[in-house]
């Protein structure tokens, strides 16, 4: 019986090369690769990560639709609890991202195994890697690579003239022999069958190690004709490619008996593919090698990993690291002609979040604060820049120009915000902000931008928000939680999708939402319209706030297949300071603070928050809390929700909790002034409700001192601008009324 619950997240990611890389096939000047994040339900702050990278055009597994197959067998794998190696023979670059995922999961290490290499106490020889292009660019990288130590070099042929490049290998020998500089050329099929053996014959005049691919894969016989005859070691490569199961795989190594296989396991069945051609090829006496096919560091890392478990003394194909201006940041380095890896560096990927998106390079002095995990986050005002779904880039220098410019049927949510970006980008250091006045006259005061932009970096990295996501505006910009929604997506880099506040916020959303900030009256509707529900459903995480969830809304939640939070917070400490899982393993009735947040009670049992990131003073807030060993918290309730009856203290929030299981329509308890006892308990309830037996019903339920002494019904109950019931506006309200 399964006990772990795993769950994937794909993202997608574009590598930009530094310079173009020429190859026979083409010239590669971007390379399109998916990540897949592995967590557990049953393990919090524990991932694994590996990458899919199918090459364009050379895959077996270059799919048109292959995010699409790639979604489908992650969910399968989720289902079945591990990757099914015989169904993913065919599809190669996905089994080695699954198998290398679930392979740091289980060693919560980016060292997959032990070794010298994973130690830091032994580096994998490599070959240096020369790319296509004239005479002069290929000769200028040549001198690079033996300045910088490298004994073995790599030089792909075939796209410019072959007297061209046999000249160039000529000047090589002019200069080095065989014993200082081993040369491999790649010809990635580029020979016709007819004339290659004659280019086999003048190529191994110059001592050459080893030719790769000098046909086109595919022609057996032609191939197996030229390593019968040939003067130069062939090593296959691309003819590999699309051999999945091992009765062909020792069928072609029987055929074609080449020299050399040299084994790329996004192309050639992943770890587990690639282990088996290494067995048969070593039963067969051939040799053989490792490659990586232009992966990021993290399918480079994972293959190096493997690579250093086998004695292979051959320069494997691994420097492949500093191609992209994006690289994720991972401790491998090159050491004159060897892969090291550093396990004391602190250049590891930042989590399951912060892998996915590395900094980019700056060319100015913008400052970066580091997140809890290490990821850094824009903290720079003047810096930041806004994306809206609708591609507009909203920007310190732009931003009055945006207002200008705005049509006069514009949304007032695009207003808001615009007036909002507007005073973030000013010079001033301070925001002002209003509580939502729930228990009283809204206050207004001014918090430093520095707070808030420390407030988001706790929430985007509690849950791995990251550059590209897209986060959902759809609460009021006057109060803090709209605001913050705008300053996580200034400080992550996050698209912002708007859309008018409502109690219906997915109506027209239809884009999958990858984060979104609700109320509870939004979750509420939103799960009683089919459409709408299949829209929440689909947003990775919610967190909801900015109110009680009852007990009713809590258990249809609970069964939502996404990750959802109820969040603690308060204006006066930038929205929330922690949060509980309402839903999956993790459920929880308490609520877990962030790291930095100190908590400790009154002697009024009321909460009190130490924040400092988020907070200059200790707050002493009005909640009712309970406190428990493992860190946690319970809010029972508000004291200044304290009803006083007859001496007794009745909490306004319980008796909600308890009515609501017998009342269908908004209601809300209050009190008035009694001259007998101090306070009267009020049931307010909207018209739309039936009250006949009703009283009788609250009394089955409740205990005497707790039963509401006056039942009225209202038009609607007073609620604040932030969806909240206001308290004061209710006892208003009941005192008019009796």
């Amino acid at each position: 019986m399964r006990t772990t619950h795993y769950r994937i997240r794909i993202i997608p990611k574009v590598l930009h090369f530094k310079q173009p890389a020429g190859t026979s096939r083409g010239t590669y000047t971007i390379r399109k690769s998916w990540y897949l994040v592995l967590t557990a339900d049953e393990m919090p702050g524990r991932f694994g990560i590996g990458e899919c990278a199918p090459l364009p055009k050379l895959s077996c597994d270059d799919l048109p639709d292959y995010e699409k197959k790639l979604a489908t067998i992650c969910h399968q794998t989720e289902q079945n609890g591990m990757p099914d190696t015989e169904a993913l023979r065919s599809y190669p670059s996905i089994l080695f991202g699954l198998e290398t995922a679930f392979r740091h999961f289980q060693t919560g290490n980016f060292a997959l195994w032990d070794t010298d290499f994973s130690r830091g106490k032994a580096g994998i020889p490599i070959n240096g890697l020369i790319w296509m292009g004239d005479y002069k660019k290929m000769l200028e990288q040549i001198e690079v690579k033996m300045q910088s130590g490298f004994r073995c070099i790599k030089l792909k042929i075939g796209a410019i003239n072959f007297e061209e490049e046999l000249a160039l290998l000529k000047h090589i020998r002019a200069h080095f022999s065989a014993k200082e500089i081993e040369l491999r050329v790649d010809a990635n099929g580029a020979f016709s069958p007819d004339d290659a053996l004659n280019k086999l014959q003048r190529l191994a005049e110059l001592d050459l190690h080893s030719i790769e691919q000098p046909i086109r894969a595919g022609q057996w016989e032609e191939m197996a004709r030229l390593t019968s005859e040939t003067p130069l070691p062939i090593a296959l490569d691309e003819e590999l490619i699309g051999i999945n199961t091992i009765e062909r795989k020792k069928e072609l190594l029987s055929v074609i008996r080449p020299q050399y296989i040299i084994l790329k396991p996004s192309l050639h069945g992943g770890i587990s593919g690639g282990q088996e051609w290494i067995d048969e090829a070593e039963q067969q006496k051939i040799g053989w090698w490792i490659t990586s096919a232009l992966e990021s560091n993290i399918g480079l890392n994972a293959i190096a990993q493997w690579c250093a478990t086998f004695n292979n003394p051959l320069p494997q194909g691994l420097g492949t690291g500093a191609l992209f201006t994006d690289n994720v940041e991972m401790p491998l380095s090159i050491r004159q002609d060897c892969l090291w890896y550093d396990p004391k560096s602190n250049s590891f990927p930042s989590g399951a979040g912060g892998v996915l998106m590395p900094v980019p390079e700056r060319n100015d002095n913008t400052p970066l604060i580091p997140s809890q995990e290490g990821k850094q986050l824009l903290t720079d005002c003047n810096k930041q820049q806004l994306q809206l779904e609708d591609g507009t880039v909203c920007t310190a220098e732009n931003i009055q120009q945006l207002i200008t410019n705005l049509p006069a049927d514009a949304p007032e949510i695009r207003r808001d915000l615009y007036k909002f970006l507007a005073d973030w980008f000013n010079e001033s250091p301070y925001i002002t902000v209003h509580t939502s006045g729930s228990t009283g006259t809204p206050k207004e005061f001014s918090v430093r931008k520095e707070q808030m932009m420390q407030s988001a970096i706790l929430t985007c990295s509690f849950l791995h928000l990251q550059k590209g996501d897209n986060a959902l505006l759809c609460m009021p910009l006057q109060y803090i939680a709209g605001k913050m929604v705008v300053v996580r997506a200034l400080v992550a880099e996050l698209t912002l999708i708007l859309r008018t506040p409502s109690s219906h916020p997915l109506a027209d959303v239809e884009i999958p939402l990858r984060f979104a900030a609700m109320i509870p009256l939004q979750v509420y509707n939103t799960l009683q319209v089919p459409e709408e529900k299949e829209r929440l459903c689909r947003t990775e995480i919610l967190i909801i706030g900015g109110g009680a969830i009852n007990k009713e809304l809590e258990a249809e939640v609970r069964t939502l297949p996404n990750i959802v939070y109820s969040t603690y917070g308060m204006t006066e400490t930038l929205t929330h300071i922690a949060l509980r899982r309402l839903n999956g393993p993790e459920a929880s009735s308490a609520y877990t603070p962030f790291p930095s947040v100190q908590l400790s009670l009154s002697s009024e049992d009321t909460l009190i928050i130490n924040a400092p990131l988020v907070c200059d003073e200790t707050l002493v807030t009005n909640d009712i809390a309970q406190l428990h060993p493992d860190g946690t918290f319970s809010i029972l309730g508000r004291k200044d929700n304290i009803i006083n009856t007859g001496g007794i203290k009745v909490q306004i929030e319980s008796v909600e909790e308890t009515l609501r299981s017998i009342i269908s329509a908004t209601f809300a308890i209050t009190a008035i002034p009694h001259p007998g006892l101090g306070e009267a308990i009020v049931l307010l309830m909207e018209k739309t409700a039936d009250i006949e037996g009703l009283s009788d019903r609250i009394a089955s339920l409740l205990p005497k001192y707790q039963q509401p002494k006056y039942i009225r019904q209202v038009d609607a109950i007073p609620l604040t601008g932030s969806g909240k019931t206001d308290r004061t506006a209710c006892r208003l309200l009941a005192a008019k009324l009796i």
